[in-house]
């Protein structure tokens, strides 16, 4: 629990601490922001990462000249779209091999059919939704490894990759630039964060619902005695 509350209080107060960070470490803090948007883009078990807000804050020490501008912006496409592309490469290599086993008790959860639906999903909306995966989390973290599990095309993955990560860098990047240190923003950052976080995630989750509700409806009208023949 304290584990979780600490997690918390640095999202919310990230500023804070790239600012400490900063004025301890000097340049360290390009290689901790690679990292983190690295790991949060890479390695799918790490979905929780504060990326939009690490992206907004850093333009806005950039701002102050504190940091670089373009140095940032380089790293951190370059964590992006590295980070991206390994969580695809892990997608396409364990994807085939777990949906192909033979374990009786991994085929009994597995839908081969469920896979085959994703691809073809991929393969039409794929590169929108690489892109518009980027400014949601926890969806970035798992739309590259679908991609792979899905055996998108390499090509067409990174066309939208490095086209997500350009918009998805350089405008949060900018707006922390040219926003991120007007005095009401600062004051009202973490409240800022937790709205765009909501913003990002409840429509997901209210699209999931919505779906789960019409799915056991159509499932009652089926199983109906006036539908049965």
């Amino acid at each position: 629990m304290n584990t979780l509350l600490q997690f918390a209080e640095l999202v919310l107060h990230i500023d804070k601490f790239l600012g400490v960070f900063i004025h301890q470490y000097g340049a360290w803090v390009y290689a901790v922001l690679f990292l983190i948007v690295f790991c949060e883009t890479g390695l799918v078990i790490l979905p929780f990462l504060p990326g939009d807000s690490l992206l907004f804050i850093g333009g806005a020490f950039c701002a102050t000249g504190e940091m670089h501008l373009e140095l940032l912006i380089f790293l951190l496409l370059a964590a992006s779209i590295s980070g991206n592309s390994l969580n695809f490469a892990i997608g396409k290599a364990i994807g085939p091999k777990v949906f192909n086993t033979h374990i009786p008790v991994l085929e009994r959860f597995l839908d081969r059919a469920a896979l085959q639906k994703t691809h073809d999903f991929y393969e039409k909306h794929g590169g929108k939704t690489l892109v518009l995966a980027r400014f949601i989390p926890v969806v970035r973290t798992f739309a590259p490894f679908v991609a792979g599990v899905s055996a998108m095309r390499f090509t067409r993955f990174q066309f939208f990759n490095v086209a997500g990560a350009l918009f998805w860098v350089l405008l949060l990047v900018l707006l922390g630039y040219f926003f991120g240190n007007i005095p009401f923003i600062r004051q009202y950052l973490n409240v800022i964060v937790l709205v765009g976080i909501g913003a990002a995630i409840v429509p997901i989750l209210i699209g999931a619902l919505w779906k789960l509700l019409r799915g056991k409806s159509s499932a009652g009208a089926v199983h109906k005695p006036g539908n049965n023949r």
